[in-house]
Protein backbone atom coordinates (compact mmCIF):
# COMPACT_ATOMS: atom_id res chain seq x y z
CA UNK A 1 0.00 0.00 0.00
CA UNK A 2 0.97 3.39 -1.08
CA UNK A 3 1.99 6.37 1.64
CA UNK A 4 -0.66 8.19 -0.14
CA UNK A 5 -2.94 5.81 0.10
CA UNK A 6 -2.48 5.30 4.11
CA UNK A 7 -2.78 8.96 3.98
CA UNK A 8 -5.99 9.36 2.57
CA UNK A 9 -7.43 6.53 5.14
CA UNK A 10 -6.24 8.43 7.72
CA UNK A 11 -8.07 11.53 6.73
CA UNK A 12 -10.98 9.30 6.02
CA UNK A 13 -10.64 7.84 9.73
CA UNK A 14 -10.56 11.28 10.88
CA UNK A 15 -13.43 12.88 9.30
CA UNK A 16 -15.59 9.67 9.99
CA UNK A 17 -14.43 10.25 13.47
CA UNK A 18 -15.46 13.71 13.22
CA UNK A 19 -18.62 13.61 11.45
CA UNK A 20 -19.49 10.54 14.09
CA UNK A 21 -18.43 12.75 17.39
CA UNK A 22 -17.56 16.46 16.55
CA UNK A 23 -14.65 17.34 18.74
CA UNK A 24 -11.19 19.12 18.35
CA UNK A 25 -10.37 17.47 14.60
CA UNK A 26 -6.18 18.20 15.20
CA UNK A 27 -6.77 15.56 18.67
CA UNK A 28 -8.45 13.53 16.54
CA UNK A 29 -5.96 13.41 13.68
CA UNK A 30 -2.99 13.38 15.83
CA UNK A 31 -4.46 10.22 17.83
CA UNK A 32 -5.06 8.39 14.37
CA UNK A 33 -1.85 9.25 13.10
CA UNK A 34 0.56 8.57 16.22
CA UNK A 35 2.68 5.75 15.23
CA UNK A 36 1.83 5.69 12.36
CA UNK A 37 5.21 4.95 9.93
CA UNK A 38 3.64 6.57 6.93
CA UNK A 39 6.60 9.22 7.34
CA UNK A 40 6.53 12.79 7.37
CA UNK A 41 5.84 13.51 3.96
CA UNK A 42 2.74 11.97 3.95
CA UNK A 43 1.71 12.72 7.32
CA UNK A 44 2.08 16.24 6.32
CA UNK A 45 0.14 15.51 2.51
CA UNK A 46 -2.59 14.04 4.70
CA UNK A 47 -2.98 16.96 7.31
CA UNK A 48 -3.03 19.14 4.23
CA UNK A 49 -5.42 16.94 2.24
CA UNK A 50 -7.59 17.09 5.99
CA UNK A 51 -7.76 20.82 6.03
CA UNK A 52 -8.55 21.17 2.82
CA UNK A 53 -11.79 19.16 2.90
CA UNK A 54 -12.70 20.83 6.10
CA UNK A 55 -12.37 24.42 4.55
CA UNK A 56 -14.76 23.92 1.92
CA UNK A 57 -16.74 21.54 2.94
CA UNK A 58 -19.87 23.46 2.65
CA UNK A 59 -18.85 24.02 -0.94
CA UNK A 60 -18.40 20.57 -1.28
CA UNK A 61 -21.19 19.68 0.13
CA UNK A 62 -23.26 21.62 -2.18
CA UNK A 63 -21.52 20.29 -5.19
CA UNK A 64 -22.62 16.65 -3.73
CA UNK A 65 -26.29 18.02 -3.85
CA UNK A 66 -25.81 19.17 -7.62
CA UNK A 67 -24.06 16.67 -8.55
CA UNK A 68 -26.28 13.59 -6.75
CA UNK A 69 -29.30 14.32 -8.94
CA UNK A 70 -32.33 13.56 -6.59
CA UNK A 71 -30.32 12.56 -3.84
CA UNK A 72 -30.53 14.67 -0.62
CA UNK A 73 -27.04 14.87 1.17
CA UNK A 74 -28.71 13.25 4.46
CA UNK A 75 -29.67 10.73 2.68
CA UNK A 76 -26.51 9.71 1.13
CA UNK A 77 -24.22 7.01 3.55
CA UNK A 78 -21.79 9.31 6.41
CA UNK A 79 -18.93 7.19 4.85
CA UNK A 80 -19.68 7.76 1.19
CA UNK A 81 -20.52 11.85 2.03
CA UNK A 82 -17.05 11.67 2.90
CA UNK A 83 -15.30 9.91 0.41
CA UNK A 84 -17.07 12.36 -1.98
CA UNK A 85 -15.70 15.50 -0.03
CA UNK A 86 -12.23 14.11 0.00
CA UNK A 87 -12.45 13.20 -3.90
CA UNK A 88 -13.88 16.18 -4.89
CA UNK A 89 -11.48 18.42 -2.29
CA UNK A 90 -8.88 16.72 -4.66
CA UNK A 91 -10.52 17.21 -8.29
CA UNK A 92 -11.10 21.42 -7.21
CA UNK A 93 -8.23 21.95 -4.93
CA UNK A 94 -5.66 20.06 -5.38
CA UNK A 95 -4.43 20.39 -9.54
CA UNK A 96 -1.40 18.31 -8.38
CA UNK A 97 -3.07 15.13 -7.98
CA UNK A 98 -4.10 13.67 -11.35
CA UNK A 99 -7.82 13.71 -11.89
CA UNK A 100 -7.65 9.70 -12.46
CA UNK A 101 -5.86 9.04 -9.36
CA UNK A 102 -7.98 10.50 -7.66
CA UNK A 103 -10.99 8.68 -8.36
CA UNK A 104 -9.58 5.76 -8.30
CA UNK A 105 -8.45 6.29 -4.85
CA UNK A 106 -12.03 7.35 -4.10
CA UNK A 107 -13.81 4.34 -5.49
CA UNK A 108 -11.24 1.82 -3.82
CA UNK A 109 -11.89 3.47 -0.57
CA UNK A 110 -15.50 2.90 -0.75
CA UNK A 111 -14.70 -0.74 -1.73
CA UNK A 112 -12.86 -1.02 0.60
CA UNK A 113 -14.54 1.01 3.78
CA UNK A 114 -18.13 1.07 2.38
CA UNK A 115 -20.14 -1.75 -0.24
CA UNK A 116 -19.77 -2.75 -3.76
CA UNK A 117 -22.92 -0.63 -4.94
CA UNK A 118 -21.94 2.64 -2.95
CA UNK A 119 -18.34 2.40 -5.36
CA UNK A 120 -20.30 2.42 -8.09
CA UNK A 121 -22.35 5.66 -6.58
CA UNK A 122 -19.45 7.36 -6.35
CA UNK A 123 -17.93 6.24 -9.33
CA UNK A 124 -21.11 7.70 -11.31
CA UNK A 125 -20.51 11.45 -9.02
CA UNK A 126 -17.08 11.61 -9.81
CA UNK A 127 -17.36 10.78 -13.32
CA UNK A 128 -20.43 13.75 -13.60
CA UNK A 129 -18.19 15.77 -11.65
CA UNK A 130 -15.28 15.36 -14.30
CA UNK A 131 -17.45 15.89 -17.10
CA UNK A 132 -18.59 18.78 -16.11
CA UNK A 133 -15.63 20.73 -15.20
CA UNK A 134 -13.93 19.99 -18.36
CA UNK A 135 -16.79 21.74 -19.94
CA UNK A 136 -16.79 24.94 -18.30
CA UNK A 137 -15.60 27.59 -20.56
CA UNK A 138 -11.81 29.45 -19.17
CA UNK A 139 -11.91 32.24 -16.73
Amino acid sequence: MTGRRKARELVLKALYAYEMLPRDISQIYDELADGNAMGQENLDFARHYMDTVLKNQDQLDRLITKLADNWDLDRIAVIDKIILRMALAELYFMPDIPEKAAINEAIDLAKQYSTLESSSFVNGILDTALAESRHKPAE
